[in-house]
């Protein structure tokens, strides 16, 4: 019988300034680190390990969708749309780029947004029933 994958272990982000990254992921996103050297750091950020790895500026974890349009690889989930709503206002404070908030026709709502490498990311209000 095969086995089939448990979870994801490692999330790869490829950045330009593993140091600058990791304090941006710790300072906005609650991140903990958990190594730093010139070509990684790897971080702690909800319940997942990232590496936050040295690539060159043109470089990133986004790709071209079928609309032609940049599009994230990767979506945060968080508990409901008040906590989306509580956090898009956080980022707009903190100054992070950020989309408007999405109705995107499925349960929930969206937002999109960027590291300072230009890492798209995506937060949806739903929880996976799998991670309540």
């Amino acid at each position: 019988m095969i086995e089939k994958l448990n979870r994801v272990g490692t999330v790869y982000i490829p950045v330009t300034d593993p140091d600058r990254s990791q304090k941006w992921y710790i300072q906005h996103l609650g991140a903990e680190l958990k190594h730093l050297d010139e070509a990684k750091a790897i971080i702690d950020l909800a319940g997942q390990s990232f590496f936050l790895m040295k690539a060159s500026a043109e470089q990133s974890a986004n790709f071209i969708d079928g609309n032609g349009d940049r599009h994230f690889s990767l979506t945060f989930e968080v508990d409901g749309e008040k906590v989306l709503s509580e956090l898009h206002e956080d980022f707009i404070r903190r100054k992070i780029p950020v989309g408007e908030i999405e109705d995107r026709g499925h349960a929930g709502k969206n937002f999109v947004f960027a590291d300072p490498d230009g890492n798209l990311f995506d937060v949806w209000s739903e929880l996976n029933p799998a991670s309540q």
